[in-house]
């Protein structure tokens, strides 16, 4: 949307001529790449970008898509990149910057200074290192599109210590994303803690009676704890996205300063909820 806007103005003040509008906006809203759509207007309509989708891609198409998107500035972010795909691109794209425990290639924007006052960040808590990949995924998703990310990782309920020492920091938050694989205990925990919207992701980590994420799903689901939302199985980026849309509505809304910073209802009711 920036580069749009930027354009326009410019226009606008005569530091840009019609033919540069008119060249910019030959491919608006979308272009067609034969085996893709790039969707340009996605910006404009839901205030991010698309987002690639790597796997089942070839490295060839990850870089003709992300190049389309290049061309109308604002960050970019492609999921599930192989190592291999992610040197292919970069060698065209040395902008990029790729993750490996992610799975990740992005490209952020320059972030503007924060304002004074509490950080309206979204925090990623994951309950075991082999859930890292997930939680890097929501992470990083984040901070693409603009949030700051704190992360708490390695904090689940088989220590819980772990978790409560973190009780003050937790405050700071304006959503959470809350990873964890197993039983998938943790997103009720924090939910019972904090006052916020909670992003469960279940993963695929756990032995075999876990079924690859669905036992860690369905006790998810079934939180008793109030306020916890619900994504897909090792859906890092989806949480990531809605975790930032969560933070962009509550920097557009003036703040409650009445409100308590703690959980407002008791009781075992209320039940997660698929996003």
């Amino acid at each position: 949307m920036r580069p749009l806007v930027e354009l326009l103005e410019s226009y606008k003040e005569g530091r840009a001529s019609l033919e540069e509008v008119l060249s910019f906006l030959k491919h608006f809203p979308s272009e067609d790449l034969d085996f893709a759509r790039v969707d340009h207007h996605r910006t404009l309509r839901r205030g991010y970008p698309e987002v690639v989708y790597g796997e089942g891609k070839s490295a060839e198409q990850i870089l003709t898509i992300l190049r389309a998107m290049g061309r109308h500035g604002g960050p970019l972010l492609a999921t599930r990149v192989s190592p291999e795909k992610a040197e292919r691109v970069q060698k065209d794209l040395p902008g990029l910057r790729y993750d490996a425990t992610a799975r990740m290639l992005y490209r952020k924007e320059p972030r503007e200074p924060q304002p004074a006052g509490p950080i309206r960040s979204v925090q990623v808590l994951c309950a075991g290192s082999s859930d890292l990949p997930v939680a890097e995924e929501a992470a990083i998703t984040a901070e693409v599109l603009g949030r700051h990310v704190e992360r708490f990782y390695d904090v689940g309920v088989a220590g819980l210590h772990r978790l409560l020492s973190l009780r003050r920091q937790l405050d700071r938050a304006t959503a959470y994303v809350v990873v964890a694989g197993m039983e998938g205990a943790l997103p009720s925990v924090v939910a019972g803690l904090v006052a916020r919207p909670v992003i469960a992701v279940p993963t695929s980590v756990g032995y075999g009676a876990s079924f690859g994420g669905i036992a860690a799903l369905l006790g998810m689901l079934n939180s008793c704890a109030p306020g916890v939302a619900v994504v897909n199985i090792d859906n890092g980026f989806g949480a990531g996205y809605l975790a930032s849309m969560i933070a962009d509505m509550a920097d557009e809304a003036p703040q409650d300063k009445t409100r308590p910073h703690g959980p407002g209802h008791g009781g075992c009711h209320g039940k997660g909820i698929q996003a």
